[in-house]
């Protein structure tokens, strides 16, 4: 009896397997979204300072938010890879754009005490594409207010021919692990703190899409900046 190609089954059956797997998050997404919307709803029919579990709504929601973005994620590179993404560049403000990010994230930071200050020039414009950007930006803050102790700094500059933007904190800064992996960009599964890599992988493959007459952008996490803790740099072309 002819055995069969192993080799041959598995390629044969991984573009199935893929579109299986992108189905499948689609639907977790859309069932996010009704989550999200549910708890919002509720947010705002009730009083903050009378409601005693107002708070962790908040964070429910937040959470919620970020399960949502996770499963966007896994969209956007898919399609990606599948070219079928359609990427859209537009010329932005960034002090609009850094209003808009900060308004997003006021009411999870208010109540955990985390203030969020940004800092750009109001006449700094840049071509980008937003819902990506919004990806990689809201990914980043996420990240931030986890080990942020009070402050987050969200700064957007134009550095050597390059729009810069930073999210540092006042935390305890990237392990050496991290920093080590993130020059590779790839970052392996880490079962106790249930990190996946996917936020720095998804980051990495966004900046390069943009890229302006040979350079692209890229990812870059250090420690230090204006707070002394964590920096995740995004530089564009």
């Amino acid at each position: 009896m002819k055995e069969d190609n192993i080799d041959d089954v598995s390629s044969d059956a991984a573009p199935g397997m893929a579109n299986f797997l992108a189905s499948s998050v689609h639907d977790m997404k859309n069932s996010v979204s009704i989550l999200i919307g549910g708890l919002e709803k509720t947010l705002a029919s009730v009083d903050a300072a009378s409601f005693p579990s107002y708070d962790g709504l908040v964070q429910m929601n937040h959470e919620a938010k970020r399960m949502n973005d996770k499963l966007v994620q896994l969209l956007a590179l898919y399609k990606l890879g599948q070219n079928l993404y359609p990427f859209d560049l537009q010329f932005l403000s960034l002090y609009e754009y850094m209003q808009i990010i900060a308004a997003q994230n006021n009411d999870l930071l208010k109540c955990q005490g985390i203030k969020l200050k940004t800092q750009v020039d109001p006449d700094l414009y840049w071509y980008f594409d937003e819902d990506l950007i919004n990806g990689v930006v809201g990914s980043a803050i996420n990240n931030a207010t986890r080990y942020a102790s009070d402050c987050i700094y969200l700064i957007a500059k134009e550095n050597n021919g390059m729009l810069e933007i930073r999210i540092e904190d006042d935390g305890e800064g990237y392990p050496d692990t991290v920093l080590q992996e993130s020059t590779n960009n790839i970052r392996g599964i880490d079962f106790q703190t249930r990190s996946t890599g996917l936020g720095i992988y998804f980051s990495t493959i966004v900046a390069r899409l943009h890229r302006n007459h040979g350079r692209f952008g890229e990812v870059k996490l250090e420690n230090g900046g204006l707070l002394g803790g964590s920096c995740f740099i995004l530089r564009l072309p």
